[in-house]
């Protein structure tokens, strides 16, 4: 036989010990409810920190250059934030970063890995924001990471430089990370090779011959020629003279008769 509810179904009688409790108060049906609250916003408060220093490139390709990298610190301390120092990804020279804005007073210096961007002290509670100019992004990388040193005006640092591994835990200092479109190969031409001047070809059968070029005359031939034509003079006078003389006495021969 089923037993009775106790009283008003509420609450059992301790003088029945034949009644049974059909339900729970209010207040005991929400301390469940209250616990699992707690214990979900407990988790969440000890969970691995968020990243305070972003960087972005809105449009940014690999490759691709020049880009503006906006960078965002936010403040961490009562004191006021007076320099952020990145290191670089490789494939960025820290002489092809310049700064493009940020806070009054503030400059870019080069560092041996990357630059220091600082100056004045900001006003404690507010957020680093500048923005620098890179010549060219690396090419075929699609996620740059750039780990950053947050300085603070009382000398204290906040180190954002930890790298997040594969199948690891989320690191509490994460490093900002840019990701940024594949870009497209440039195919390389290489530079256009002069020929080595070649010697001219000699002139075919169908070329006109080169006109004869006058030399000097040997000086023993002009005296041999000239030798020659005197001997002929002499030879042609004796000749001359022997046909006159011929003649005078064929004359006189001719007279005698």
């Amino acid at each position: 036989m089923p037993r009775p509810p106790c009283g008003d179904g509420n609450q059992a009688r301790p003088d029945d010990d034949h009644c049974t409790v059909t339900s729970r108060s209010p207040a005991a049906r929400r301390t469940p409810a209250f616990l699992l609250m707690g214990a979900v916003l407990f988790a969440a408060g000890t969970g691995t920190a968020t990243a305070h220093v972003h960087v972005d490139a809105p449009g940014a390709v690999a490759g691709g250059g020049p880009v503006t990298l906006e960078f965002s610190a936010a403040a961490e301390a009562d004191a006021g934030i007076t320099a952020m120092r990145t290191r670089l990804p490789a494939g960025i020279a820290p002489a092809d970063v310049s700064l493009a804005s940020g806070p009054a007073g503030w400059t870019l210096t080069p560092t041996a890995q990357g630059f220091e961007v600082g100056g004045p002290a900001l006003p404690s509670g507010e957020d680093a924001e500048y923005a620098v100019t890179v010549a060219r992004l690396p090419a075929g990388v699609t996620e740059l990471t750039f780990p950053t040193v947050q300085v603070y005006a009382d000398g204290t640092e906040d180190a954002w430089i930890e790298q997040e591994v594969p199948g690891g835990p989320e690191p509490e200092l994460p490093a900002p990370v840019l990701a940024v479109a594949p870009g497209t190969a440039v195919p390389w031409t290489p530079a256009p090779v002069t020929p080595a001047p070649t010697a001219e070809p000699a002139p075919t059968g169908g070329a006109e011959p080169a006109e004869p070029t006058a030399t000097a005359p040997d000086p023993a031939a002009a005296a041999e020629e000239g030798a020659g034509s005197g001997r002929l003079v002499a030879v042609a006078a004796a000749a001359g003279l022997a046909a006159l003389a011929g003649g005078l006495w064929y004359r006189r021969s001719r007279a005698e008769r």
